[in-house]
């Protein structure tokens, strides 16, 4: 199947729902912040915006990488470009291979620029093509969207059962070393769902990555995703390995811990966060900046771009008032405010050392 035929298929089965996680959350319901009756500020003089990578946000929030690559995939990143402008945040563009391997599909991710020509932009190679692109190609997905930064994703588990995967990631980390020091804006590594441990995150700052998107488990599974293509195509040997590894990874809440615990490089929280108090977790624990992906995407194809942008409105309110209730002014506030851990997360956070 061509890349842009499985871009598609992708989009097809998000949209049709099945393939979250279910038993695994992003345990954010296992941080608790406390609630100040006295926070000594107005809540309109709270302000939400962040610097991030040199780039300002009107939130501490992207619309995460998803998708690009065919006629189909245009529209949606065209609306998703036009949300991000709107709402002042940043966005990412799905894996740019089909355009690289294809020019005539640039387009489709170059849509993005063209509908919002202020807006900080993510370009995204996957790792296991990094390693056989010249530093051209990697270039040309960086002219490809003018972007202010550029993503390469890890996904071992999900090109491991992918029917037409390439599990191969022996030299990425030598590559990544390589490449950070040939390209003139910030390399983010981010999962796809499974998260960064503290041992990954430790060899992303060696090689001289700039930013780190845990992307862990809660939101998403590309397990699962990948499992409904390999039932289709009747690969049951991928599918069973689905059905094992569909809940796979580390949560959100704990990779940010993870990743925290050993690095002060900047941090995007990713990976099943459905608003802003879970945002405003995010961030308490660690993270610099929040990612939706899935939720924005459910919510612009089955119900259209103003119930998206309501949602994504909603989101940066409730992000607010977490400000306003925890008596911080802004994110720099939040994140020096006291949070209490319970339950599986604390026990996580204490065997890393991070309390």
């Amino acid at each position: 199947m061509e890349v842009k035929d499985r871009k598609i298929e992708h989009i097809n089965i998000v949209k049709k729902g099945g393939v979250e996680y279910e038993e695994t959350s992003g345990w954010f319901e296992y941080v608790y912040l406390i609630h100040q009756a006295l926070p000594e500020i107005d809540l309109q003089d709270v302000d939400t915006s962040v610097n991030f990578l040199g780039f300002k946000l009107k939130a501490p929030l992207i619309i995460d990488s998803m998708t690009g690559g065919s006629e189909e995939t245009k529209e949606i990143n065209k609306n998703l470009a036009a949300l991000a402008h709107e709402l002042g945040i940043g966005m990412g563009v799905g894996s740019q291979r089909a355009a690289i391997e294809d020019p005539s599909l640039a387009d489709t991710y170059s849509v993005v620029r063209e509908t919002a020509p202020d807006i900080f932009v993510i370009g995204n190679i996957g790792a296991a093509q990094l390693i056989t692109y010249d530093i051209d190609k990697i270039k040309s997905a960086i002219d490809m969207i003018k972007a202010n930064a550029l993503a390469i994703h890890l996904n071992p588990l999900q090109e491991a059962i992918q029917p037409e995967g390439e599990p191969k990631f022996k030299g990425v980390l030598q590559k990544l070393a390589e490449v950070s020091k040939l390209i003139n804006v910030p390399i983010i590594v981010k999962e796809v769902g499974s998260g960064i441990s503290k041992e990954v995150a430790i060899k992303l700052k060696l090689a001289g990555v700039s930013a780190i998107n845990v992307a862990g488990a809660g939101g998403t599974s590309w397990a699962k995703i990948e499992g409904v293509r390999a039932k289709k195509a009747k690969k049951m040997e991928n599918y069973s390995l689905a059905e094992i590894f569909g809940e796979w990874g580390i949560p959100t809440a704990a990779s940010i811990i993870e990743v925290r615990s050993v690095t002060d490089l900047p941090l995007i929280a990713s990976g099943g966060i459905k608003n802003g108090l879970e945002l405003a977790k995010a961030i308490t624990l660690g993270a610099d900046i929040g990612a939706m992906a899935g939720t924005v995407l459910k919510e612009l194809l089955k119900n259209g771009y103003e119930k998206a942008k309501e949602m994504l409105s909603n989101t940066v309110n409730e992000y607010r008032l977490a400000l306003f209730l925890t008596g911080s002014k802004n994110t720099s506030e939040l994140k020096k405010k006291r949070k209490i851990l319970l339950g599986p997360l604390a026990e996580w956070a204490r065997q890393v050392g991070y309390i």
